[in-house]
Order: C-alpha cells, then sequence, then structure tokens
C-alpha cells in the first residue's frame, strides 16, 4: 500500500512539476512577445499581461507540492538536529499536521475565491473567466496534500542536506 501511494505521488508530483515548468515556459515567451510588440512593432498586445500573470500563478501553485515532498518548506532543522530518532518521527508528524492544515486553508478559501470570481473577466481577455486563474490554488493544494503525506511515509529533508 505505502510502496503504490509513493508511485502515484511520484507521478502526481512529477506531473504538477512538469506543468509548473511549462508554465514558467508560457510566460517567458509571452513576456519576449510582449517586449517585442510594445517596443518593436509600438503595437502592444496588452492580453499578454493577464496571461503571464495566470501562467505565474500556476507555475507556483503547482511547483510548491515539489517543494512539500523534498521537506523543503517547513524547516525545522535546529529541532531535528537536537533530537532524537523518535522523537524526530514526531516532529514529521507536527510538520505533516500543521502544513496539511495549511493547505486545507488554501484549498477551501482557493475553492471559495474561485466560485466568486467565476462572474468576473480577464481584462484584456473578456471571453475568460477568472475562475480559471483562481482555480490554481484548490489545484495546486490538492496536490500539495499528496507531496505533504509522500514526504510523512518517505521523509527527505532537503534543507538539511544544503543549508551547510
Amino acid at each position: 500500500m505505502k510502496e503504490t501511494f509513493l508511485r502515484f505521488e511520484r507521478r502526481a508530483t512529477g506531473f504538477a512539476m512538469v506543468v509548473a515548468c511549462a508554465m514558467m515556459v508560457i510566460a517567458a515567451s509571452l513576456g519576449a512577445f510582449q517586449i517585442v510588440t510594445r517596443f518593436v512593432l509600438e503595437q502592444p498586445a496588452e492580453w499578454t499581461e493577464i496571461l503571464i500573470r495566470m501562467s505565474l500563478i500556476w507555475m507556483v501553485f503547482l511547483g510548491i507540492p515539489t517543494a512539500f515532498r523534498q521537506g523543503a518548506m517547513v524547516s525545522v532543522d535546529v529541532l531535528y538536529r537536537w533530537s532524537p530518532p523518535k522523537m524526530r518521527r514526531v516532529l514529521d508528524w507536527v510538520v505533516c499536521l500543521a502544513a496539511l492544515a495549511l493547505i486545507a486553508v488554501i484549498i477551501w478559501w482557493g475553492w471559495d475565491y474561485a466560485q466568486r470570481g467565476s462572474v468576473q473577466s480577464m481584462a484584456g481577455l473578456e471571453e475568460v473567466s477568472m475562475f480559471w486563474a483562481y482555480l490554481a490554488m484548490p489545484v495546486g493544494g490538492l496536490f500539495c496534500v499528496i507531496g505533504i503525506i509522500g514526504n510523512l511515509l518517505d521523509p527527505v529533508r532537503m534543507e538539511l542536506e544544503t543549508a551547510q
């Protein structure tokens, strides 16, 4: 059961990271396009601004699950170093529960915000609802839950290795 979940988690977190990277490529490409249209052609494309922002928001919320999975989000380095091995496992659970509580709030209010924003349209893209931009919070949060549980089952503490 544990190995099955960890395989699922690797695929889900990997997928989220691939999409986050794609959002970064989209944001960079649109930024370059915006520079060309604004300063070279002197015909600014206003629609690129909102798409850049939206892709950056999606990039962040889909990149966070990888950070959670690597144990790099909530740093309790000193407590881990000073604690005996049994206490470290208790700390793993405390960090996991605190992170899940935070992500639960993000999912709950993110979904509420997305629903409320569904009546708004994007500036420059009047036919597209803001729902799609706000949806990044609950979707990213769901991927975070998978990464947090994966880190609890198979702990990785990247911040301890890179903090030196």
